[in-house]
């Protein structure tokens, strides 16, 4: 591993835009979008700290808060900021410091610690204001798919239960009891079908489906000691998410394959035996389904990751066919460095990892404007 730890954090914020084609980073001199395939960076603007860059797309919009290092940047303020004409399209502001920011064609989501407000994103109203429990670290999993558009929110100080509420409708949808301690980390899926789920402990991580999700679950054990699961990522798949990745602060990288696990769950409620087995057990302790690349950021230094491509591969060779898949993933470290790894899976379910590049984010060469 070529990175080496930091004693301060050099990064303050980073996100993948929804599609996964870009991602931005905020730190206290200022924000950079940067394209996840070539590693290019399309926009930089050093005015101050901030906090929360949040990406529409590959859009020109972007929603800002400051981190309140000077007065033009408030944490209380967001920003919807146009990186084509390099102007502020509206602000907003709040009574107490926004902790989160998500957003997609349709609506803009603006989360503090005890309330959540959703907003039309084209005609910029309220529509809505949610009471919350005390939400101290902003968490929060929303879907930008407008079918299945779903916000996730804590439920509980106490412990792991999850809000789900249909953004579009705008109500409820229901609550996930999925963790005994409070929660450190949750994703949707892109289709909103599938929410993971990580508490504190970050010994288990959950997923459940939305649609059914006090009745489905599936679990995998990350490991036995506790560990801050800093991000969790479905697959790009539209329907199936059939890989999950974790980050957390021991260092690895954890992937989980859902589909398999999926699969071989329904070829098991078939048997009688199979029927009799609570999957919940099974299902935890399994470590077929789970691959680790130790060592992958360092120890502590936090990390956001995303899954960029799932492909399965079919060899050519007559004498012995053979069908891998391989899944490659970003990872943004926030000592300041963006990875590619690549994880192979055979036929006979043997990993193997590859870095296949990796890049210092302070270290690219930028005028103020690259390109928008």
């Amino acid at each position: 591993m070529a990175i080496q730890s930091s004693s301060a954090s050099s990064i303050l914020c980073a996100s993948f835009s929804q599609d996964n084609r870009g991602f931005s980073i905020g730190t206290k001199d200022g924000f950079k979008i940067f394209d996840s395939e070539s590693g290019r960076l399309c926009y930089e603007r050093s005015i101050g700290a901030f906090s929360i860059v949040e990406m529409l797309y590959g859009s020109s919009l972007l929603a800002v808060v400051g981190a309140g290092e000077q007065p033009s940047l408030s944490p209380r303020r967001l920003c919807l900021f146009n990186t084509r004409t390099g102007a502020a399209i509206k602000e907003m502001n709040f009574l107490t410091s926004i902790l989160a920011v998500r957003v997609n064609r349709k609506r803009l989501i603006v989360i503090l610690q005890e309330k959540t407000y959703i907003y039309d994103l084209n005609k910029l109203k309220m529509l809505d204001a949610i009471d919350t429990v005390p939400n101290t670290k902003g968490l929060c999993a929303f879907s930008p798919s407008l079918d299945g558009c779903y916000l996730a929110l804590p439920a509980s100080t106490t412990k792991g239960s999850v809000l789900v509420y249909n953004v579009m409708e705008r109500h409820s949808h229901g609550q996930i009891d999925a963790h005994r301690s409070p929660l450190a980390a949750m994703v949707l899926s892109s289709n909103g079908m599938y929410i993971a789920t990580a508490s504190e402990q970050g010994t288990i991580i959950r997923v459940h489906l939305v649609s059914q999700a006090t009745e489905q679950s599936y679990s995998f054990r990350r490991g036995t000691y506790p560990s801050t699961i800093y991000s969790l990522s479905f697959g790009p798949s539209l329907r199936l998410p059939d890989i999950l990745i974790a980050t957390s602060s021991s260092g690895s990288v954890h992937v989980f394959c859902l589909g398999l696990l999926i699969n071989q769950r329904s070829q098991r409620s078939n048997s009688l035996l199979g029927s009799m087995i609570p999957d919940s057990i099974s299902d935890a302790f399994e470590s077929a389904h789970h691959h680790v690349r130790h060592n992958a950021v360092p120890a502590g230094v936090k990390s956001c990751a995303m899954i960029h491509s799932v492909e399965i591969v079919t060899s050519t060779s007559p004498t012995s066919p053979a069908t891998a898949s391989r899944v490659s993933m970003f990872i943004i470290t926030y000592n300041g460095y963006f990875q590619e790894y690549s994880l192979s899976i055979s036929q006979m379910n043997e990993p193997s990892w590859s870095l296949e590049r990796e890049f210092n984010l302070f270290r690219t060469a930028s005028d103020t404007m690259i390109d928008s």
